[in-house]
């Protein structure tokens, strides 16, 4: 569906993008999932919908993801702290790896063409649609988290794919922290703070590494839609509580690998998008 005049595009945009947010939030609360990793693939096919040229189009979807995670760590972090459950050494010890990473992701994010990041997004997807619908909680691959130098090869990776994908740590960071037997609620909120290290130099990269580039919509700074990131920042903001508080009012399990079942869905679409 092309449309061509900016005031018409902003027309269908803006209602895409409230309801990207508002389910995106919902999703976030009710399931724990980290919201870049559902707000990509629908940003992805919102600008798809719209005919955004493919040449910016998953660099848009991301950045704008990227974005609106500094608003969202933000609160969550404070919450996380606030209960006791955001642990200070890991945090300290993983942010220098993690904050690597996230710089040189971004820069090989915007070097990247369309089929690259549809690739890493659609792979590292997979994986974790996978990892929701079949691992286990129980499941410890080492007897604590990696600290000092031990810890840079997987912080590095975390903060690269993050960087690369438009999601903030917890994606990545959570099921890494709980195979290194750290209780589950002590890693989502460390992982929370891991979102803004990550978010806050990704968004500027991609805005600087956007700055000159065609065929983006109204709006756009680089490669962040300033329309998405204030509709799905507010949209995400009212839905995400909702979802919380359904959280402990249904069994999250089934619905939960009905998202795993979505996920892989949508990232085996990206991959043939990329290789088709």
């Amino acid at each position: 569906m092309a449309l061509t005049d900016p005031q018409t595009l902003l027309s269908w945009l803006l209602p895409l993008l409230a309801a990207t947010g508002l389910i995106a939030g919902l999703l976030a609360g009710l399931l724990g999932v980290g919201g870049g990793i559902v707000i990509v693939p629908m940003l992805y096919y919102v600008f798809s919908y719209l005919e955004i040229p493919e040449a910016v189009r998953m660099h848009l979807a991301v950045g704008t993801s990227l974005a609106t995670i500094n608003v969202t760590s933000i609160r969550s972090v404070l919450a996380h702290h606030d209960r006791g459950s955001f642990d200070r050494d890991i945090f300290r010890d993983w942010v220098p790896g993690i904050t690597a990473g996230v710089l040189a992701g971004t820069w090989l994010a915007t070097l990247a063409n369309f089929d690259t990041l549809l690739l890493v997004f659609g792979f590292v997807a997979l994986l974790v649609a996978l990892h929701m619908a079949f691992g286990r909680r129980d499941w410890h691959l080492h007897r604590a988290a990696p600290r000092g130098l031990a810890a840079w090869p997987v912080t590095l990776l975390i903060g690269a794919l993050s960087a690369m994908m438009g999601i903030g740590g917890g994606t990545l960071s959570v099921p890494v922290l709980s195979l290194c037997n750290v209780p589950i609620h002590r890693a989502v909120g460390t992982a929370a703070g891991f979102g803004l290290v990550i978010a806050l130099p990704a968004t500027l990269g991609f805005i600087a590494g956007g700055w000159h580039a065609n065929g983006l919509p109204p709006g756009s700074l680089g490669y962040v839609s300033l329309p998405g990131f204030a509709v799905i920042a507010i949209a995400t903001t009212l839905t995400a509580p909702l979802g919380a508080r359904l959280a402990h009012a249904l069994d999250p399990e089934p619905l939960r690998r009905a998202f795993a079942l979505f996920l892989g869905l949508t990232a085996l679409r990206m991959l043939a998008d990329a290789f088709g």
